[in-house]
Formats: C-alpha cells, structure tokens, sequence
C-alpha cells in the first residue's frame, strides 16, 4: 500500500498532458480522412509517450523531494494580522514549479490558499502570509501540501509534509507596545492644556527647600525649625490605586462588527488597559458576570498580572442570557473593599435598558469611581449618513435617529447621577478607554 501510494497514488497529470494529448486525439481524426497524418500522430503520440516518462522518472526516481517547514509564534493575536513563515528547499537538481498549499484551521474558513513559485536547482526560499482571526481558542494547522512539476510539465507530484500544531489565539496584544508610549508620553498636561484636578495627591515624595512659588500650605515647619529655613513637603502623583476592568457577558454583547463581537472588543481593550494600568504603577485587577458570577481577578501590581488576565480572558464567552446588575453590585461589595477605579464595558440600546439598571449603578457608584463604556450602533451611523430616495427610507432614517439619540440620552442620564460615560465605536475602544482612564488620572480622580 505504500508503495502504490509513493509510486502511483501521488502521480497527477497537467494540464499540459492533457493539452499534448489533445492534439493527438486531433491528429488521430483528421487521419481518417487524411492517411498522411496518421504517421505523423503515430510519432507525436509515441515523443508524448517518452517524454512522460521521462518526467515520471525526474519526478519519482531521480532524486529527493523538496522540503517545507512552518514557523509559527507560540500564539496569536485575535483580530490582528499574524505572520505565518514556511521555508521551502528544492533538493532536486532541476528547476521546479510548485503549488504550496497550507491546511489552515477551520475557524478561518479559507479554502483557495494557493501558493505559486518557480524554485531553482537547490534553491530554498521563504514563504510569508498573514492570517487574521476573528474569535479567540485554539487554532489547528494541518499538513503542508506541495504539487511540484519539472520543466517538461507533463506530470505533477504530490508530496504531504506532516506539520500539524494547536495554536492558542489570545486577546489582541500585539498592539500592546503602542498604547505604553500613548501611556508613557501622558502628562497632567497635554500640550497647551491644562488639566484640572479633581483631588490633591498626598503620596509623599520628598523635603526640599522653599521657592517662590511653592504652595504655603506644604510647608513642613519642623524641618524649616531645624535647618533654619524654609522647606517645604513635595508631593507625587499618586501610584499603586485599584483599577478593575469589568465585562458585561449577556446578550448584547454578542453583536458583531468587523468579524468580532463587542464581546471581544471589550476584552481586547481590557488587556490593553491592564498594561497601561501596570506601566501608571497602578493595580489592574478583572472581573466579569452575565446572569451569574464571572472571573474574578485581585487587583495586584506584580509582573505576572497581564499574564493571569490574559489566561482568564482567553476562556470568557458570551452568554444568551439577560446580565444581573444587582448581582454585579453584591459582587463588588463583598469583593473589592478598597474604593477603585471601575471601568465597566457593557451596552445599553435603549434609555428604557439603562433605567432598569440605573438605581445599582448609582449604588456602586457611591462606593467607587464608576466609568460606563457602552458602543455606538455604527450600523444606524450608515442608516443616517445614507441618502433617503423613497418613503420607506425616511421612516428607516427616523427610526434610526430615534435609536441614535436614545444614545445620547443614556449619556446624559448617566452624568445626571454623577456616573462617567463613554460612548465609543467598536474600533475605537481601546484607544478611548486608555485616553480616559489617563485623563481620570491625571485629573487625580481616582
């Protein structure tokens, strides 16, 4: 049996035998009526013949078959580009055509990856292509399939290289480098604008000596009674506060836009604040809940916490159920005992969604600094900029402005009760939430 399959199983015929065969089919009928053809076919038909064979022996008994390799990381970002390298060798000493296919997992659903290259005598090269998916868990790669052809073209060999590998696909993280300049750049004042504080920081930092324009109040009169003059207290930002990511995992958070469900924008942009959380000093700590408990993570400082957030995320789904705010509220209470930062990404469609919720938002509002981040329907954003021709499309317009401006309304009731707000389009979210929560920092209203 293997035997058949190494000599006989992996033999394709090309295009160009078919062609060449073609012609001699041809040949044959136009001998019937014209006998002179007939030794013409015969010596055609016979040179077809040879020459087969001679590409069956370059191809199966000449020499070794060519050779492929796949490199991949160790895993993928979900919803990015991620860089897959194969290295091809051709070990035969003649020039080669090849048809590279690579059996990709099924949660891409691409089924036309071909890859053409003509390779020389003993050339290797490398082969790169990007793969984007969509939704986090583990990625099956299959064998690496050649079809390689000599220069006569006549037959084509297969050759299947065993390279099967599980990937993990995490939430996105290669972008995290970006977001720690964005974090490493921010300052209690961009530009040429001045940021109010909220609060004043009293993380002491050091004594120094008095000078015009020192606030009087930080004068430390002990230390001025000793040194014989003025000093003052110096203050620092405050450093290592609690900054917990929550997400909603109910119904509405299953829409989709862009091949990913808000679900994973949300996760994909608590993992950026995490490491923008521990490059600010501070304490990023986790939490989720649908119509029952979640992941809980303890909002910690130390190196590994991106990691044990990152393996938490990578097993979160989204349920079909309502999510329980009053549970949420109970949670938190019995949970996290210092007041925090708690930035909560959910989605509200409707004023009359918000106000079932509102009362246990203003309830853990009391205890901590809230921040809603809910999405922009980008759906009805088309609807509205899209020209309407007919009357069935200024009722689909007003329908649209209706929903749209509910959205501005749960804005204005959140601020109402004193609840942070932000509303962002799915793809904006990451950038959005690490601009607020650097703005509530350096407004030092944490």
């Amino acid at each position: 049996m293997n035997l058949y399959k190494k000599y006989i199983g992996d033999l394709f015929l090309a295009v160009r035998f078919y062609a060449a065969m073609g012609c001699c089919i041809v040949l044959y009928v136009t001998s019937f009526f014209y006998e002179d053809f007939f030794t013409l076919s015969n010596i055609i038909f016979s040179a077809v013949c040879l020459l087969a064979a001679a590409d069956y022996f370059f191809l199966f008994l000449f020499s070794k078959q060519p050779v492929a390799k796949r490199k991949l990381s160790e895993r993928m970002s979900n919803g990015e580009d991620n860089e897959v390298i194969i290295d091809v060798v051709n070990k035969m000493p003649f020039i080669i055509r090849l048809q590279l296919i690579d059996e990709l997992p099924l949660q891409l659903q691409v089924r036309n990856m071909v890859i053409r290259k003509t390779l020389q005598p003993r050339q290797s090269i490398r082969v790169k292509y990007s793969v984007k998916p969509v939704q986090r868990g583990n990625y099956h790669f299959g064998e690496i399939i050649l079809f390689f052809q000599s220069s006569l073209g006549l037959l084509q060999r297969r050759q299947n290289i065993p390279a099967s590998e599980t990937i993990k696909v995490y939430p996105s993280f290669a972008h995290l480098g970006q977001y720690r300049i964005l974090a490493q750049a921010a300052t209690n004042e961009q530009g040429s604008r001045r940021m109010r504080k909220i609060g004043q920081s009293m993380e002491f930092e050091q004594i120094k000596d008095y000078v015009g324009g020192d606030d009087m109040r930080n004068i430390n009169w002990k230390a001025s009674a000793r040194k014989g003059g003025l000093m003052v207290n110096n203050y620092t930002d405050e450093k290592s506060q609690q900054v917990y990511c929550i997400i909603d995992k109910g119904r509405l958070m299953k829409m989709p836009f862009k091949g990913l469900s808000l679900l994973d924008y949300a996760i994909n942009a608590t993992l950026a604040l995490t490491n923008t959380c521990l490059q600010k000093q501070d304490k990023p700590g986790f939490m989720s809940f649908s119509d029952k408990p979640g992941s809980i993570i303890a909002a910690d400082r130390k190196p590994v916490q991106r990691e044990n957030i990152m393996r938490v995320l990578y097993k979160e789904s989204a349920s079909f159920m309502e999510s329980d705010y009053e549970m949420l509220y109970m949670q938190i209470r019995s949970k996290i005992k210092q007041r925090s930062l708690l930035i909560l990404f959910t989605n509200f469609e409707s004023l009359t969604g918000l106000k079932r919720q509102i009362n246990y938002l203003r309830s853990i509002a009391k205890h901590h600094l809230l921040l809603v981040v809910f999405f922009e329907n980008t759906e009805l954003t088309k609807l509205l900029g899209a020209e309407a021709k007919s009357r069935e499309d200024i009722y689909i317009k007003t329908i649209a402005e209706k929903f749209a401006y509910e959205k501005r309304l749960i804005v204005k009731e959140l601020q109402q009760y004193g609840i942070l707000s932000v509303l962002t389009p799915p793809e904006k979210l990451t950038v959005n939430a690490i601009n607020k929560y650097l703005e509530l920092k350096s407004k030092q209203a944490i």
